[in-house]
C-alpha cells in the first residue's frame, strides 16, 4: 500500500482518550488497566489508530508555518471542498448556502434538538444507539423513546416501522434523531428501508436530524444513501450532519457541518448558534478539511477500506469458528463491531460484566455494550493495524471465551 496503516503509533502522554483515559472514569465505562504482563491494545474509542492522511499534515503544516491565528474569514475553498467530496453521493447541486459548519455532530444535534423541541418533549430513536445522543436528548430535559432494530434470519439489524410509527402517534413525537450508517449496528439502510422510514415521518410530520458521520466509511458494495437525497418531502423536513472527523480521524480538530436545503430549517438554526455563540470555526479544523477533502484523501481513503475491511472479516470469522454463543453480523459500514454475548452467557454461566473484565485484564480495551442498550453486547473498535486485531482475539481466544 502506498499509505502507513501498518504502523501502531506511541499514543501515550499524547492526549488520546484511547490510551490515557484507560483506569479513569471520564466517560463512566473506561477499561482498567491490564494485569501485569499485557500490554494495552485500544479497542474501545471510536478513533482509528493509523496515522492520518499525509494531505492533512501538510495543510496544517503550512498553516502553523505562519504564525497569526487571529480572526478568520471561512475560504472559500473550504466550501468547495465539501461541495466535490459530497459530490458523488448525489449532491448534485449543492451550494455553499446549503452548508454550515458545526462544533462537531454532538452540538448540531444539541442545537436542533434545542431550536425545534421544548423542555419535557420526546424524541425518537434507534436502539441499539450511540451513547452520546443520550446527552444530547436526556441533557438538555428531553426524553427518549426507543424503537428497537430487530435482527432478521441472517442476524442483520432491521428496523420496525409498525413499531416506530406506534411509537410517534402514542408520545406525540416531532423529531427523530436518525443515525445513517448506523452506530453500532453497521447497517448501510437501503433504498426501500429509508422510503418507508420516510413515509412514517412524513404521516407524523416529524422534522429528522440525520447522523451521516460514517457516510465515507461503507465496507460493502451497497452504497450510503443520503436521507436528504430519498425524496422531495426530505429536502424539506431532514437536516444532515457530516464531517471528516471518522473518516480521517480528525475528532480531536472538532470540526463537522451540517447539508439543510430548507431556507427555513436553516434560519432557525443558524439563529439559534449566532445567539449561543457556540459555534465558531476553527481555523485549524478549516485546513484539515480542505487537506482531508482532496484527491489524496480519496486514494488514501480507498485504502483505508481496504484494511478495514480485511480487519472486519477477519474478526468475524474468528468468532464464527472461536466463540460459542457469541454472535456478531459483520458490519457494512463503520469500523465497529457489536457481539451479542447473550447466549454465551447463559451457556457459560458467566455474566457480561465479567466477560468484559476478562477482556481488560488480557490487554484487550473493548467496551460496554449496555450503554448502548445491548443488554449483553460488547462494542470492539478494528481501525488498527492488522497484527494487533489478531493479537486481540488470540488473547480472547485464550483468556476469556475458554
Amino acid at each position: 500500500m502506498k499509505y502507513d496503516f501498518f504502523t501502531m503509533l506511541d499514543r501515550k502522554g499524547k492526549d488520546a482518550t484511547a490510551i490515557d483515559g484507560v483506569g479513569k472514569k471520564g466517560w463512566g465505562f473506561n477499561p482498567e488497566p491490564p494485569k501485569e504482563g499485557f500490554d494495552f491494545i485500544p479497542m474501545w474509542v471510536a478513533d482509528m489508530n493509523f496515522p492520518v492522511c499525509p494531505s492533512i499534515t501538510d495543510a496544517l503544516i503550512s498553516r502553523v508555518q505562519h504564525p497569526i491565528f487571529g480572526y478568520f474569514i471561512p475560504r472559500e475553498e473550504y466550501f468547495d471542498s465539501i461541495i466535490r467530496w459530497q459530490e458523488p453521493f448525489g449532491f448534485s447541486d449543492l451550494t455553499r448556502e446549503q452548508i454550515g459548519y458545526e462544533n462537531g455532530v454532538h452540538g448540531f444535534v444539541s442545537a436542533a434538538v434545542q431550536t425545534f423541541t421544548r423542555p419535557g418533549d420526546k424524541i425518537l430513536l434507534h436502539e441499539p444507539v450511540y451513547v452520546g445522543y443520550y446527552s444530547d436528548v436526556e441533557g438538555l430535559g428531553r426524553q427518549s423513546v426507543f424503537s428497537t432494530l430487530k435482527k432478521d434470519e441472517a442476524g442483520v439489524y432491521r428496523m420496525d416501522f409498525e413499531d416506530m410509527d406506534r411509537k410517534i402517534r402514542e408520545n406525540h413525537i416531532h423529531m427523530v434523531i436518525f443515525c445513517s450508517p448506523h452506530n453500532p449496528a453497521g447497517r448501510v439502510w437501503e433504498r426501500e428501508e429509508l422510503e418507508q422510514a420516510m413515509e412514517i415521518f412524513e404521516r407524523n410530520e416529524c422534522l429528522v436530524v440525520s447522523d451521516e458521520i460514517w457516510a465515507d466509511l461503507v465496507l460493502g458494495d451497497k452504497p450510503h444513501i443520503p436521507l436528504l437525497q430519498v425524496n422531495d418531502w426530505a429536502k424539506s423536513h431532514v437536516m444532515a450532519a457530516y464531517a471528516p472527523s471518522k473518516t480521517f480521524n480528525l475528532a480531536g480538530l472538532i470540526g463537522s457541518y451540517h447539508i439543510i436545503y430548507d431556507s427555513y430549517l436553516r434560519d432557525r438554526l443558524r439563529s439559534f448558534s449566532e445567539s449561543t455563540h457556540y459555534n465558531s470555526m476553527n481555523v485549524l479544523s478549516m485546513h484539515a478539511l480542505i487537506g482531508a477533502y482532496s484527491q489524496t484523501g480519496r486514494e488514501w481513503v480507498g485504502e483505508l477500506l481496504q484494511v478495514l475491511r480485511g480487519n472486519c472479516s477477519y474478526a468475524c470469522a474468528y468468532i464464527d469458528q472461536h466463540f460459542p454463543g457469541v454472535s456478531v453480523t459483520m458490519p457494512e459500514a463503520t469500523y465497529m463491531l457489536f457481539l451479542d454475548c447473550t447466549e454465551y452467557c447463559r451457556q457459560s454461566g458467566r455474566t457480561i460484566d465479567q466477560v468484559i473484565k476478562a477482556g481488560w485484564d488480557c490487554g484487550v480495551g473493548w467496551q460496554d455494550g449496555r450503554k448502548f442498550n445491548g443488554p449483553c453486547h460488547i462494542r470492539m473498535n478494528l481501525a488498527l493495524p492488522e497484527r494487533y486485531v489478531k493479537e486481540a482475539f488470540a488473547r480472547l481466544s485464550k483468556y476469556v471465551f475458554v
